[in-house]
């Protein structure tokens, strides 16, 4: 990874933290998947954070490596939301 996608990604991944401060570890796993000739780059971000009790697992795709981060942080933090709706109610 380059300075600069590292930086982003840890800009990305670490502003979850303002919605759950209780993430214990986020393991990422960002890269291109393909060369399809005729969709061009297909870039994949796939993102797990460990939190007390469980795992939250998101995965994207887009033709932009910064587009698939950014679909990847909207989609964790919607489940982010959902598993302390959880915690309330438990």
């Amino acid at each position: 990874m380059t300075p600069a996608i590292e930086a982003t990604v840890n800009e990305k991944i670490g502003s979850l933290s303002k919605y759950f401060d209780n993430i214990l570890e986020a393991e990422v796993e960002v890269g291109r998947t393909t060369l399809h000739h005729q969709h061009g780059n297909i870039f994949r971000a796939e993102v797990n954070l460990n939190v007390p009790r469980t795992i939250i697992r998101a995965v994207a795709q887009s033709d932009d490596f910064y587009a698939s981060i950014n679909e990847v942080r909207d989609k964790l933090k919607q489940e982010i939301m959902k598993y302390k709706e959880t915690l309330r109610n438990v």
